[in-house]
């Protein structure tokens, strides 16, 4: 009697399903693969890769252009110096018809269209063949001798123009009798030319001032008497 209850025990146990165990892990389902959203990742790592290449390469291309120095400035009328530009590295750009340093000695050739100050980089709509004339302007050819003009008058000077007699000289660096209220009192040298390279120098100078409209007609009626000296002033504009 006692056989068979441990015998039916034994057969209890058994037919009880085990548990599942404390280590073992519960099945997952598969996870949804998306190709479409990786793709499109792919696709943006790759743009923006390009997009910094392409930055790097346009910050690359640069060229050498003409630049006005700080403190010069280029006059109205006045052609360039190599002693009043310099040369700087800019962005190539189309759209901005920058002078190119090679370019310097064509532009060289020209004269400024309006007063170019320091700073400035160059672009060719700044010149032209004849510089042009401002509005309210006109320039007035002036044949001078020694002794009515500075030693040192060179372009972009700026001036005043007295009257003087037929016969009068002066120094080299006063520019002449002068005296009373000027012709002009604030004219800009445009153009200085010399006769050095005649094979006889005679000291006589050519010289073309821009001056306002309302002082033209009295400078030249002086200059063709030739009674016109010059003196060297500072600039108000610097």
């Amino acid at each position: 009697m006692k056989i068979q209850e441990r015998t039916g025990a034994g057969h209890n146990r058994s037919g009880v399903p085990a548990g599942t165990g404390a280590g073992e892990r519960l099945p997952t389902a598969p996870r949804e693969r998306k190709p479409a959203l990786a793709a499109l990742a792919v696709l943006l790592i790759l743009v923006g890769a390009l997009g910094a290449t392409v930055l790097v390469l346009r910050a690359g291309d640069r060229i050498e252009v003409v630049k006005v120095k700080d403190g010069a400035e280029i006059a109205a009328g006045e052609s360039v110096t190599r002693s009043k530009v310099e040369s700087v590295m800019v962005a190539a750009d189309t759209s901005v018809k920058y002078v190119k340093w090679k370019q310097l000695p064509a532009l060289q050739k020209l004269k400024a269209k309006s007063t170019i100050p320091g700073g400035a980089v160059v672009v060719g709509q700044m010149f032209a063949a004849d510089g042009g004339v401002p509005s309210g302007k006109s320039t007035v050819g002036l044949s001078l001798k020694e002794g009515q003009y500075p030693a040192t008058l060179k372009a972009g000077d700026t001036v005043a123009a007295y009257r003087v007699a037929a016969n009068g000289s002066g120094d080299k660096s006063g520019g002449g009798r002068t005296g009373g209220t000027p012709i002009v009192a604030d004219a800009r040298v445009s153009t200085v030319k010399s006769d050095s390279d005649s094979t006889i120098s005679t000291g006589n100078l050519s010289v073309t001032l821009l001056v306002d409209n309302d002082d033209a007609a009295a400078l030249t009626n002086a200059a063709s008497a030739g009674e016109v000296s010059l003196v060297i002033v500072p600039n108000s504009g610097n």
